[in-house]
């Protein structure tokens, strides 16, 4: 039964609001709610709690961030190219863009943040290129499924690519290890505040074109009956989508997934609208991704598994279901 969008809203608010309270609660050390509240209000550096709240505060801020950058980024890729299937990690732009951090790293030795973000933007916006181009070739144009195929050849081709590197090159790689599936914890506030600037700027462009996606998800033809601009939208678009993905692949490495299950999820609430889907999606990918952190802190102790593998093992079952389903793959 879809809802009402202010009561999916308050919903979502709820939801990230107790996402959050998990995340600095729940780790290798346990505190309680009344504990999190006090280091929030007042710090204090002589208690061990408070300096572990305080640890986590930051990643998960950065959750917050990734989060809703690759679900907004997800819904919009969605509409955009009419593909159910779309996804950063999917259609290729995780892989170009982590692809250009690992070889950056190679060849000068990068390792900041800020130098992260450049090479992940420019290989997100050749792998977007790279996958375009090619789906784009024959009759028909890009359809939903050569766009599927034509992203996943080209993340299989640049994963082999990333993996001859770090084989390459273990003493400079070696940081790249956990930031290459996917990670939330090592940042600071400065690097968060610099890459959000970005994802703030993507968001709003996507928030301010809900609209001009309801037309393209109808189809070119239609879009065009209705006055949108095709082409210049879909640039303006393809420069948020690239802003959000490489922002968030600069700041947590490749995170798959969650850019499928999210705007699905929201889709499912309150139906096929943009204007209320991306909202949504908003609130909904740092839910699921900071609830993905958490389990994965706790599910193999003392060990944490990388929020990237638990993101994969809720997405890939979506995935194949998705595939399977002939309607919404549009086959």
């Amino acid at each position: 039964m879809r809802r009402s969008i202010p009561l999916a809203l308050a919903g979502g608010l709820l939801s990230l609001a107790l996402a959050c309270l998990l995340s600095l609660m729940v780790g290798a050390r346990t505190v309680s709610p009344a504990t999190v509240l006090e280091a929030l209000g007042a710090y204090d550096s002589s208690l061990a709690d408070h300096v572990v709240i305080h640890s986590r505060l930051l990643r998960t801020v950065a959750g917050v961030a990734v989060g809703a950058a690759l679900a907004v980024a997800g819904a919009a890729m969605q509409g955009m190219t009419r593909n159910p299937l779309a996804d950063p990690g999917i259609l290729g732009i995780n892989a170009g863009a982590t692809t250009a951090v690992v070889l950056g790293v190679y060849l000068v030795d990068a390792s900041e943040v800020a130098q992260f973000m450049v090479l992940a933007l420019a290989g997100a916006a050749l792998g977007t290129v790279a996958v375009y181009s090619v789906a784009s070739l024959g009759r028909d144009g890009a359809t939903p499924v050569k766009l599927a195929l034509a992203g996943a050849a080209l993340t299989a081709g640049l994963a082999s690519i990333t993996n001859a590197l770090v084989m390459l090159d273990d003493a400079s790689l070696d940081r790249l290890r956990f930031w290459q599936v996917g990670t939330l914890g090592a940042r600071s506030l400065a690097d968060i505040a610099g890459v959000g600037a970005l994802m703030v700027a993507g968001a709003i462009v996507i928030l301010l074109a809900t609209g001009v996606l309801n037309a393209l998800a109808l189809g070119d033809d239609a879009a065009v009956g209705l006055g949108v601009k095709v082409g210049r939208v879909r640039v303006l678009l393809g420069v948020a989508i690239i802003l959000l993905c490489g922002a968030a692949v600069a700041l947590a490495g490749p995170i798959g997934f969650l850019g499928l299950v999210v705007p699905h999820a929201a889709r499912l609430l309150v139906g096929g609208d943009y204007r209320r889907i991306v909202p949504l999606c908003l609130l909904g990918g740092p839910v699921l991704l900071l609830l993905a952190d958490t389990v994965g802190r706790v599910i193999a102790p003392p060990a944490e598994v990388q929020v990237g593998v638990m993101t994969a093992l809720v997405g890939v079952p979506v995935f194949l279901v998705l595939l399977r389903s002939r309607r919404q793959v549009g086959l």
